[in-house]
């Protein structure tokens, strides 16, 4: 058993070039300035709860709002009333709406009540158009006062959305974006941004349309637009094409003069309205007009039937990129005017970060040990690859520019969970094989091949589900599955492939006869052989298990979870500081108060805080209640500061992000019942889907009883616990599986119960690990990460239980009922039939 030379070489290229990514986010700036050129020199982004970044403050424009709802009003007046045969001499726009001449007075009832249609309900009994009769024959239509409220509140809700895919589409990742008052929102971007870029980005209202060029004598009217050059344009009233039609937009540059250009492609109906234009006005001008700008004029030398087209316009590439990614997020309803804009610091607070590294290297030190007592000498060389996952993680999040936040930090801790799990799947397995007398050499080859299938089926099922959330999710979902992909991917290669080159030299070198791998101190937590009778105790587990869930879902109804500001906004405060903050101190003194999650960040350079807390129960009572005690409490910390401003924030969890995860979480879900499957039998998936669906309420039942702040923080939890727990449920189903493959004379109670005995030593061993890895966080890490290291806590000790007590009795019952119908619980293999699977204790 001989490593093979290039094998070694490709996976020190690996290690090494992996080593050279990661290395910029240890350098001091200093070093990086005279880093070579040919090198990696860019360290991870960190996410705006970790670094902070840039802070703006944007407002609905109210009067742009109401000129364009007055403009649209006024063309499908105009439609309506060329539709009715209805004429008119003039359609005027004032501020509030319009004032429409007549050419016949006779016609004025029948003009009054067909631009009634246009008027939408508000509320119970209002309108948002009064539409009235005027002395000169004529008729008036006028936005009400409750009709430009709700449609204010619609922009704003409408903006939230076109900002929040704007600012995907130019890949700034996990942003906060929030409604403020009634016509604000807040945004703020992690890293430090150009401001230049962000106004255009954000600012713009980015409303596209194709109008013909005319004249005076267009029935529609024209108005003169300028381009980027000052050339005058007399564009035609009407919308020839919406740029709502438009399906996707993408920066590129001209064949021939390899200028910047944006390509634009149309739907269905985009692409038959394009054609028609183009065919009817061969020889004509095209404007393409932006927010009232002409882009370009060109002329219509031939139908154009593809629906494709192309927009220049002198850009520099980084126009054409935002332009691009504006048209393809959408336009505003109403323009956004840039109010307020400064640096902020970290969502979570200096402070909190501080403890957070403080945690996270105690327990990687926990786990270092854990296994070093474990596993003695090879222990070592777990923890070896341990550190090379780590590593090799924060590498690839580097190379790929991902932007690391806290549910990021969840996918590593989830990945250092599976890599240590592949490590105890491969030593306990290469146990058994010397304990049947295989060679040093012979026992780490077969131990490996034997963990292989496991270590793999538990990862892809894993690696499955991952893949669907970030496909369709977003924001701290798609974080998460980012740095879990890595995890996994690169836990494969260091557990598995990095670990045998390791065990492989290090027998050859010390030309081990035998290899042992025992503990350090000689004793085994678990020891070889245990035979309990779990399926004894299934009744109990299951009754015990039907309660914990009916208690568990009643708490969900009453108290409930306690949504935190992410899902329910509540309110912020400035204050103005007359010394430097200190964090601690104010987060100390607030989360006494008894008000829910709050949280701290700075805001520039000033001595600037901005506080938020939760909603209250209640009506603006509580508010009111809660704003005295913040300021009676900041005031204590700090009897000179002042308080700059106070408003009502929303949630930072849209309806529409919160549908992305949901859907998201479901379909990850099916696919990790559709591979477990194939790879097993339908029973073991159901089984697992099933287990999987009671752990993920029993932590929420933590949740509701313990009153922890339900936020992004535990979205980051229960993802990181869904993974942990279908990883749990298929190494026990695994070795369940080549059970039932070669022992298909043994009843199957004792088959399952063999098993379960079996993989006793790699589920305590992995359990703990786990536990370690959140451990600190759950003690040392403050109140602002509670709600993830707490409840991953008592998840991984649910997970762990659910795997015997729930997973496996689930799994008799179908499995009987199959049996007693005359089907095999698992269609024999021939190979694994005929090796013998000892009784003995391992993985």
């Amino acid at each position: 058993m001989k490593n093979s030379p290039y094998l070694v070489a490709l996976y020190l290229a690996i290690i090494l070039a992996g080593l050279l990514f990661a290395l910029p986010n240890v350098l001091p700036a200093s070093v990086l300035e005279r880093w070579p050129s040919v090198l990696p020199d860019k360290p991870l982004a960190l996410g705006l709860d970790l670094r902070g970044g840039s802070h703006l403050v944007l407002e609905v424009d109210g009067s742009d709002l109401r000129r364009e709802r007055v403009r649209t009003l006024a063309e499908d007046a105009r439609r309506l009333l060329r539709e009715k045969d209805i004429p008119w001499r003039s359609v005027q726009t004032n501020e509030r709406g319009l004032s429409i001449s007549l050419r016949s007075a006779e016609q004025q009832g029948a003009a009054v009540d067909l631009l009634r249609t246009l008027s939408n309900p508000v509320g119970a009994a209002r309108q948002d158009l009064a539409v009235t009769r005027a002395d000169n024959g004529g008729v008036e239509v006028t936005l009400t006062d409750e009709g430009l409220l709700q449609s204010m509140g619609r922009a704003v809700e409408q903006s939230l959305e076109v900002i929040r895919q704007r600012v995907d589409q130019v890949g700034v990742s996990e942003p906060t974006i929030q409604r403020v008052g009634a016509d604000r929102i807040l945004v703020q971007l992690p890293g430090l941004q150009d401001p230049a870029q962000l106004r255009a980005l954000l600012g713009s209202t980015a409303k596209m349309s194709f109008h013909l060029l005319g004249d005076a004598s267009s029935p529609d009217g024209v108005r003169t637009l300028q381009d980027s050059e000052g050339n005058s344009y007399s564009v035609r009233n009407s919308v020839a094409l919406s740029g709502d039609r438009l399906t996707d937009a993408s920066a590129g540059f001209d064949q021939q003069t390899r200028e910047p250009i944006v390509n634009f492609r149309f739907d269905r109906t985009g692409v038959r309205e394009f054609a028609a234009i183009t065919e009817a006005n061969l020889g004509r001008p095209f404007a393409i007009v932006l927010d009232g700008k002409v882009l370009s004029a060109p002329v219509i030398r031939e139908p154009i039937t593809g629906g494709s087209g192309q927009i220049s316009g002198n850009f520099t590439v980084q126009e054409a990129g935002t332009l691009s990614a504006l048209l393809r997020a959408g336009a505003l309803p109403a323009k956004l005017t840039v109010i307020e804009e400064r640096s902020v610091g970290a969502d979570l607070g200096s402070d909190v970060i501080q403890k957070g590294v403080y945690a996270g290297i105690a327990a990687f030190v926990l786990v270092f040990l854990f296994m070093f007592v474990l596993y003695g000498g090879w222990g070592l060389v777990a923890n070896v690859a341990l550190a090379l996952n780590v590593g090799l993680t924060i590498a690839g999040m580097s190379a790929l520019g991902a932007t690391l936040t806290l549910p990021g930090i969840a996918g590593i801790i989830l990945g250092i969970g599976l890599a240590v799990d592949a490590n105890v799947l491969i030593n306990e397995r290469i146990r058994e094989e010397t304990l049947k007398g295989k060679s040093a050499l012979l026992a780490i080859d077969a131990g490996f091949k034997r963990a292989y299938a496991t270590v793999m089926d538990s990862n892809l099922t894993a690696l499955i589900a991952t893949l669907l959330l970030f496909w369709f999710g977003s924001g701290p979902v798609r974080g998460f599955a980012i740095t879990m992909a890595l995890g996994i991917l690169i836990s494969m290669f260091t557990a598995v492939s990095v670990v045998k080159v390791m065990m492989l030299s290090i027998a050859r070198r010390r030309r081990l006869k035998t290899i042992e791998i025992k503990p350090l101190f000689g004793f085994r937590p678990v020891p070889d052989g245990t035979q309990f009778k779990f399926m004894k105790a299934r009744f109990a587990g299951l009754a015990l298990t039907l309660l914990l869930v009916l208690g568990s879902v009643a708490l969900l109804f009453k108290p409930g979870l306690n949504f935190g500001i992410d899902f329910r906004g509540g309110i912020q405060m400035e204050v103005a500081a007359s010394t430097p903050e200190d964090l601690s101190r104010y987060r100390a003194r607030l989360d006494g108060l008894g008000l829910g999650e709050v949280s701290l960040q700075t805001m520039g350079d000033e001595g600037r805080l901005l506080v938020r807390v939760e909603r209250q129960p209640g009506g603006e009572t509580a508010q009111t209640a809660a704003v005295d005690k913040l300021k009676a409490a900041v005031l204590e910390v700090d009897p000179q500061a002042s308080f700059d401003r106070t408003e009502v924030v929303g949630p930072k969890v849209s309806g529409e992000l919160a549908q992305a995860g949901v859907i998201a979480v479901i379909l990850a879900t099916l696919a990790m019942l559709i591979y477990i499957w194939v790879r097993f039998e339908w029973p073991f998936a159901v089984g697992a889907i099933l287990t999987l669906a009671l752990d993920v309420v029993l932590t929420l039942g933590v949740f509701a009883i313990s009153g922890l702040d339900f936020s992004l923080t535990a979205i980051a939890a229960l993802l990181t616990l869904v993974g942990y727990s279908v990883n749990d449920k298929v190494v026990v189903y695994d070795r369940m599986r080549e059970n039932l493959r070669s022992l298909r004379k043994r009843p199957l109670r004792e088959v399952i119960d063999l098993s379960i005995n079996q993989t006793l030593t790699r589920s305590l061993y992995t359990s703990v690990t786990a536990f370690l890895a959140v451990l600190p966080l759950a003690v040392w890490g403050g109140s602002a990460v509670a709600s993830f290291a707490i409840p991953m806590a008592f998840g991984i000790a649910i997970a762990a239980t659910s795997s015997v007590f729930i997973a496996a009795p689930i799994l008799l019952f179908l499995g009987d009922w199959r049996v007693k119908r005359g089907h095999a619980m698992f269609a024999p293999d021939a190979d694994e039939a005929a090796a013998p699977v000892p009784q003995r204790q391992g993985a």
